[in-house]
């Protein structure tokens, strides 16, 4: 898996096993930012990856000019593969190993991507707790309650979706 786009394109990032989690597609990768340029400037912005696997969305989002990027991990195993992938790039971001909807920041973030196993209820979850966020991106196959959000953008890709919300 390589990194699409801005000062680290090209450079090559360690996937986890796949039988435990689905690494975003690269055309994927890239239809997020190309959206997100279009709605907020990159530059100085900091970028919160809620279920992080190997951080590729995280530092695609620094490659592109983020300037700080949270990135939250659960899985001991994966937490290892998403500090090597920092280090690889010489990145010091703020990495958290740990439940994400129990360990989140109580900061303000431009961007949350969200993109957790697909199964119902995690989404309502991450969503209750975000405290401060201009832009959020969910990555998912299920039907969502987005009641408190507005819907920004909705693109399909194969069987997935990826929604830009915002707080209503």
């Amino acid at each position: 898996m390589n990194i699409t786009a801005g000062k680290y394109k090209g450079q090559k990032i360690t996937a986890p096993d796949e039988s435990i989690t689905r690494p975003t597609l690269s055309k994927v990768r890239m239809a997020v930012f190309n959206t997100l340029q279009s709605l907020i400037d990159f530059e100085g912005a900091s970028f919160l990856d809620m279920f992080a696997g190997s951080g590729i969305m995280g530092l695609e989002a620094l490659s592109r000019g983020f300037k700080k990027v949270t990135a939250i991990e659960k899985n001991t195993k994966i937490f290892k593969i998403l500090e090597e992938n920092y280090k690889k790039i010489g990145e010091n971001q703020t990495l958290i190993k740990g439940d994400c909807l129990k360990n989140i920041p109580q900061e303000s973030f431009d961007v949350v991507y969200i993109d957790p196993p697909y199964y119902a209820g995690v989404y309502e979850q991450a969503l209750s707790v975000l405290s401060k966020c201009k832009i959020i991106i969910l990555e998912h196959t299920i039907e969502i309650n987005f009641a408190d959000f507005k819907i920004i953008k909705q693109k399909k890709y194969g069987n997935k979706y990826l929604t830009f919300i915002q707080k209503a």
